[in-house]
């Protein structure tokens, strides 16, 4: 919800029974929002739970003019740098001085508003405290994040640690113990919390299933459904079609339903076809079709460019757009076959978007698709996040998707996220969501869950890094680290069952804990006078910070020029995401790689020796000769066919490194490794890896 900028006479609050409605930015608040505003005007802090496009963000405007106005700061922070840079643009259009801190960018950091990513605000907790000095609020978009596996604890860490005196908003999809994360929230912070919650959605979805021996049905009529499926496959057996036989072709065909074990031979048309077909002739485009898989993505958008979905004067105005976005990026569509090939799908009025494409393709999809010409885009499920581009209609490829160990069915929560992008407001009544069931699917999936909207509570993941055990360490000593956790949401929520069952999860997390302070004692990176070396540079650095002391104590380091520079720091980070066998691809490590591992390795035999679970990463040099060959000046074709992955990976890999190498320049100063990290960073942060250039020429 976006509006003009705010004018100090634009909010207007008044308490009390008898109050006037709250205008703000030309905006009648609607009650929630009220409650938001008079929490804000109150000094409390805010939790907020309401779904995609009910105006949370209106209620993050509020407090940040709230702050300015009193001339104090406001930070905006969200999970992802996409989200972070649209929320900038968004914010500058208003009017206001921005500023922004992603990693991959830092522009105006001093500035009354700073939208930056959670790990920048939690780093900044630890690292410069003083930096939050005049700052009343800041913003948690998709505080639910906190249930996240791998970067929730960046979530609890920041609300625990932040300086008393910053209020906090949180911006929340709906979650089932939002009361429970509330108490919580007041026990970790000293203003007072309202917790509001809003149900109704803004344009309400009505959610169909699909399945070719049933076509699409409510939920209600699962039962027929099953029934019409078991008379399909009585006919299929009498008439003698075989179980199974195209198995082997079915990885070329791209569809995923054919490949479960036991699914008849399909004759026609395939079942996600006969679906589109029907969308299209009912005109309930433009839709969002989200696969877990990349590669699903292209070869469905690639098999749906000979329908007709655009006129010839739609042709034409998509057309122009791509070449206007391309003359704002500076692109070459002649020397660029990924962007000629946007074109061609674009033309059609169809496209994919995922992760493994260039950021830069990525953002012509997504200008593309919000001009509303793009009919059909095949995504995976990171388009849903945060980025606010709905459609018509939503269809979900799969209900199962890979949670890291195997096939499972999807979090509620997770289906809410992406069904939410069905249904524009100002445009269409009601959003449609379709899902398309596999056999088993028509028994097993738990649609009512999905359908009626119950997500499933979040759950603490606080996991201390080594870089915060080393900083709360600094701070508070070995007890004051105990007592960190204490005040952990994982605490708050261990206070079940009887009081033994509590003591004893109390006393396995302290545990666990001192074990990890016991690995850093023994590694030399601490003792009981407090950090050593080792230590106090770890500290400064975020992300592999064990790894990166290692290589520095060890002089790893020292005789790389800037190409292995290069190539080692992207190796900390880089983790092939293939399950194939690819040893084929890869040299046997140098001397100077070999050096490289068996210094993290010195690490990672503490941590075995100490039972550590789960040790840190060691390097993976399998993109190497890539990066070598990007350092030295090769083209974005010899990048993705040396290292043998997606260029959108490797990209994502390379800003990474760029954004820890400058850490390291920091930490070790004038000399000539800082020296030559400089000059690694220069010779691979360009074209399509240089992201402050794509951003300001965006």
């Amino acid at each position: 919800m976006r509006a003009a900028r705010v004018r100090r006479s634009d909010a207007v609050s008044k308490t009390g029974p008898t109050a006037q409605p709250i205008t703000f930015k030309g905006y009648t608040l609607n009650p929630f929002q009220v409650e938001a505003a008079h929490a804000i005007e109150a000094g409390k802090n805010v939790l907020l739970a309401a779904p995609t496009g009910s105006g949370k963000t209106l209620v993050a405007e509020y407090a940040i003019e709230h702050a300015v106005r009193q001339g104090r700061r406001a930070i905006y922070t969200s999970p992802i740098k996409a989200l972070s840079n649209q929320k900038f643009r968004d914010f500058k259009n208003d009017g206001l001085r921005v500023g922004l801190m992603t990693g991959d960018l830092t522009l105006d950091p001093d500035a009354p508003l700073v939208i930056m990513t959670t790990e920048i605000f939690r780093n900044a907790v630890f690292e410069d405290p003083e930096r939050f000095r005049d700052t009343d609020f800041a913003i948690f978009d998709e505080v639910h994040f906190v249930d996240d596996p791998e970067r929730g604890t960046v979530w609890e860490e920041s609300l625990i640690f932040a300086p008393d005196h910053v209020r906090f908003v949180g911006l929340s999809a709906t979650i089932a113990n939002l009361h429970e994360f509330g108490d919580w929230i007041r026990s970790v912070r000293k203003q007072d919390l309202a917790v509001i919650e809003h149900q109704k959605r803004p344009v309400p979805l009505s959610h169909r299933l699909f399945h070719p021996d049933a076509g699409v049905f409510q939920l209600e009529q699962r039962a027929r459904a099953i029934a019409f499926h078991e008379r399909a496959q009585a006919r299929a057996g009498r008439h003698g079609v075989r179980v199974g036989r195209r198995e082997g072709e079915r990885s070329r065909w791209g569809d995923k339903r054919e490949r479960a074990q036991g699914r008849r031979m399909q004759f026609g048309p395939r079942p996600y076809v006969q679906l589109l077909d029907e969308l299209q002739h009912r005109q309930l485009l433009p839709l969002l079709y989200f696969c877990f898989s990349r590669k699903e993505c292209e070869i469905k958008a690639e098999r749906s460019m000979g329908r007709r979905l655009l006129d010839k004067a739609e042709r034409q105005r998509i057309e122009e757009l791509f070449d206007d976005i391309c003359r704002r990026f500076e692109l070459d569509p002649a020397n660029d076959p990924a962007l000629r090939g946007i074109l061609g799908r674009a033309i059609a009025g169809v496209g994919y978007h995922h992760a493994g494409m260039l950021p830069i393709h990525k953002e012509v999809v997504e200008r593309l698709f919000t001009s509303g010409l793009l009919r059909m885009l095949f995504t995976t499920e990171t388009f849903a996040l945060g980025i606010n581009m709905p459609a018509r209609t939503v269809v979900f490829d799969l209900l199962r998707k890979f949670d890291g160990v195997q096939m499972d069915y999807m979090k509620a929560r997770d289906y809410l996220q992406m069904a939410g992008r069905a249904g524009r407001q100002g445009l269409d009544k009601s959003g449609l969501v379709i899902s398309i069931l596999e056999d088993d699917d028509l028994a097993e999936a738990p649609l009512s869950r999905y359908h009626s909207g119950k997500v499933e509570p979040i759950t603490s993941r606080f996991n201390l890094s080594y870089s915060t055990i080393l900083n709360l360490f600094d701070r508070l000593g070995s007890k004051g680290l105990l007592a960190a956790y204490d005040r952990s949401f994982s605490a708050f929520q261990s206070q079940t069952g009887s009081a033994a069952t509590r003591t004893k999860k109390r006393a396995a997390a302290h545990a666990a804990l001192s074990l990890r302070l016991q690995v850093l004692r023994d590694a030399g990176f601490l003792d009981e006078s407090g950090l050593q070396p080792r230590g106090k540079l770890a500290q400064r650095i975020n992300g592999y910070e064990i790894q990166v002391a290692e290589l520095l104590f060890s002089g790893a380091l020292e005789t790389m020029d800037m190409h292995q520079l290069a190539a080692t720091f992207t190796a900390l980070i880089h983790e092939d995401r293939r399950r194939a066998d690819l040893q084929g691809h890869r040299r046997a490590p140098g001397p100077g790689m070999q050096a490289v591992t068996d210094a993290v390795r010195r690490f990672v035999a503490i941590e075995t020796l100490h039972g550590i679970a789960h040790p840190i990463k060691e390097p993976d040099w399998g993109i190497a000769a890539a990066i070598d060959s990007w350092s030295r000046g090769g083209t974005i074709e010899d990048l993705e066919r040396l290292a043998h992955s997606d260029a959108g990976d490797v990209v994502r890999t390379l800003r990474m490194a760029i954004q820890m190498m400058r850490q390291v320049r920091q930490s070790v100063g004038k000399s000539q490794l800082g020296a030559r990290l400089d000059e690694a960073c220069v010779a691979v942060n360009r074209d399509v890896v240089d992201a402050k250039r794509q951003f300001e020429l965006g």
